[in-house]
Parts: C-alpha cells; sequence; structure tokens
C-alpha cells in the first residue's frame, strides 16, 4: 500500500477518535441534560448511562490503538506478520467487548422496564454495527493467517 493510503487511513482512524472524544465530552453531557429535563421520570439513569457509555469508549479506544499499529505494519511492509494478526484479533477482541457490554445494558434496561424504545434502537445500531466490524476483523484475520502458512511453506521450498 502506498505511504499516502496508509497516511489518510491513519488520519481516518484519529479523525473518528477524536470525534468520539469531543462526543464524549461535550456533545453526550449535554444530550443526556436535554433528555432528563424532557423526560423527568428517567433522571436516576442519566449517570448510570453516561458512565456506562465511557466504559464502553475504552475498548473502543483500545481498537482504534491496533488499528493505528496495523497500519504502521502495512507501512513498513509488515502487513503478512503475526504482528498484523495479533492486532487484528485485538481488534476483534475489543468488538466483542463492547457487544457484550451493550447486550448487558440493554438486558439491564429490559429488567427495570426503563428500555426506551430510542435507547433500545441506538443500542441495537451499536451491537450490528460492531458486530461487523468484529465478523470483519476475524476474516481478515483468518485470511492473513492461510496467507502466513503459505508464505512459511514457499519459503521452506526456496
Amino acid at each position: 500500500m502506498k505511504q499516502g493510503k496508509t497516511t489518510f487511513l491513519k488520519l481516518a482512524v484519529v479523525t473518528l477518535g477524536i470525534i468520539a472524544l469531543l462526543s464524549c465530552i461535550f456533545w453526550l453531557p449535554e444530550y443526556s441534560r436535554n433528555s432528563v429535563e424532557t423526560n423527568p421520570d428517567y433522571t436516576y439513569l442519566r449517570y448510570p448511562l453516561l458512565i456506562f457509555v465511557y466504559i464502553t469508549a475504552v475498548p473502543f479506544y483500545m481498537a482504534l490503538y491496533q488499528a493505528l499499529k496495523l497500519l504502521q505494519y502495512i507501512e513498513s511492509k509488515n502487513a503478512f506478520s503475526e504482528l498484523a494478526v495479533e492486532s487484528l484479533k485485538h481488534i476483534r477482541y475489543c468488538a466483542i467487548a463492547i457487544i457484550t457490554l451493550y447486550v448487558i445494558g440493554l438486558i439491564f434496561l429490559w429488567f427495570l422496564n426503563d428500555l426506551h424504545s430510542s435507547i433500545a434502537m441506538m443500542g441495537a445500531v451499536v451491537i450490528f454495527a460492531t458486530s461487523a466490524v468484529a465478523v470483519f476483523a476475524a476474516v481478515l484475520q483468518e485470511l492473513l493467517k492461510n496467507a502466513l502458512e503459505i508464505k512459511s511453506e514457499n519459503d521452506l521450498t526456496i
């Protein structure tokens, strides 16, 4: 991959991280405050839900870090290495962690009879989008493992 493409992808990953961070710092608290003002019955859920979203940001940023590492491996011509396989594995595990947290959170709200339809819809979107990331990372990980096996077999025959 050319240097320009990896630089663009790194910039995209960093931009995604900055947007998520700014959303967590500025937009999310304001949105939760406005939601509580319009629905006072949900006041007691404001801070637990904010904390929950901040907790799920941890595996999100871990996955972004692994994506940056993977792009660095590609840039340094180490795309077909065990390091790249490990990065993809970590990205998959982070996605699974996010999915698990959201499923547990939605089930918890359902048991409390406080699963508002908009919260359920946002949770479902996060779960399905993150599932796509997890599946894609798993597929890439397996492809990369197979390519490494073929490469090692070819190295042995030459």
